[in-house]
Formats: C-alpha cells, structure tokens, sequence
C-alpha cells in the first residue's frame, strides 16, 4: 500500500513539473514569435493601407501594401520608387508618393512639365497635367540627402510641391512600396520604373 502511494505521489510530482515545463516553453515559444514579428516590422517589412487617392491609378484607396524596410540599407532609392516617410517627421502619418528628383538636381514645374535639371522628365505617372506647380514654380535645387516625390494624381495630391511636405530627408524614407496585398484581385509585386 505504502509503495502505491508512493508511486502515485511521485507521478503527480513528475506531472506537475511536465505541465509547468509545458508552460514554460510555451511562454518562451510566444516570446520568440514576438521577438521576431518585431524585429520583421522593425526592421524588414510592414504592412501599410492607402488612405486617400493621391496616387491613383497606381494605388487606390484601401489597398494594403507591404513596405519593403531593407532594400535602402543597401542602395540608395531610385527615381520612380514609390515610398513611405512622414512628412515633416511627424511620425504619426505616413504619405505614400513618387520619387521624381534625386539628391543634388534641380525640380522645376513649368507649364505642367517637370524639368530635371532644366531637361523635361519623360515619365506617364501623372494621370492628367500639373495645375498648381507649387513652391516647383521656380528651381527646387535638391540638397545631397533630399529627394523630391509626387503623387500619380497630381491634381489631388499634397506632395513636394507644397510646404508642408518639402523636400524628403534620406533619413525619413520608411521604405519602398513593394507588395499589393489587398484586394486579391491586385495582388503583386508594384512596378516602379
């Protein structure tokens, strides 16, 4: 009899340090995934939603993007990327725009044209012509770190020709555009050039 209650006592004791090092290991499992999930956000990718239409036809209101966070720690962005940076580093609100004018050239908004260093851009993003060129109206000569982005839209969009969103620091830049995720019927890889 003592031997039973023994045995059934040392089972209960080898049960109970089971659950609890099923718990555990649980708990640092959850912990792991949540290390990893924010370093992926943090550091390689998150998911973002237009609001708005400042870049139609390219992008619509509501679409879910995933912003690729990596790319730009190993090249510098190119004309054409679509990005995500906060304007004026307000960190709250993210606009999504164009690059047009890269880091030492000169912008200017003439007539609906835009010039690059007094040459006309060849581009098709704009969906119809420029009616307000803004602070572009005379040259916008572009610091070493600045980049100068627009909306596809250009009649509905709040971008580098206003001053309220200026020139974008390197250091803003969140990312580049790079994956449509909703709705499923756009899913895909974004073009930029």
């Amino acid at each position: 009899m003592k031997n039973k209650e023994e045995k059934n006592e040392i089972e209960e004791k080898e049960e109970g340090s089971s659950r609890w090092k099923s718990i555990v290991s649980n708990i640092i499992w959850i912990l792991v995934m949540l290390l990893a999930v924010f370093l992926i956000v943090e550091y390689v990718g998150q998911r973002t939603q237009v609001s708005g239409r400042s870049m139609e036809d390219t992008l619509h209101n509501g679409d879910n993007l995933i912003v690729d966070k990596i790319s730009y720690r190993f090249r510098d962005p190119e004309r054409f990327d679509i990005i995500v940076f906060p304007p004026n580093e307000n960190e709250k609100t993210y606009y999504i725009k164009r690059i047009i004018g890269l880091p030492g050239e000169t912008v200017q908004i003439v007539d609906g044209k835009i010039y690059i260093n007094g040459e006309v851009l060849e581009e098709n993003y704009g969906k119809e012509v420029m009616k307000e060129a803004g602070r572009a109206s005379t040259p916008i000569v572009l610091g070493g770190d600045e980049y100068f982005v627009l909306g596809d839209n250009r009649n509905n969009s709040t971008d580098s020709r206003y001053p309220s969103v200026g020139n974008v620091k390197r250091s803003s830049i969140v990312g580049r555009a790079w994956v449509r995720i909703w709705p499923l019927s756009d899913f895909g890889v974004l073009k930029h050039q």
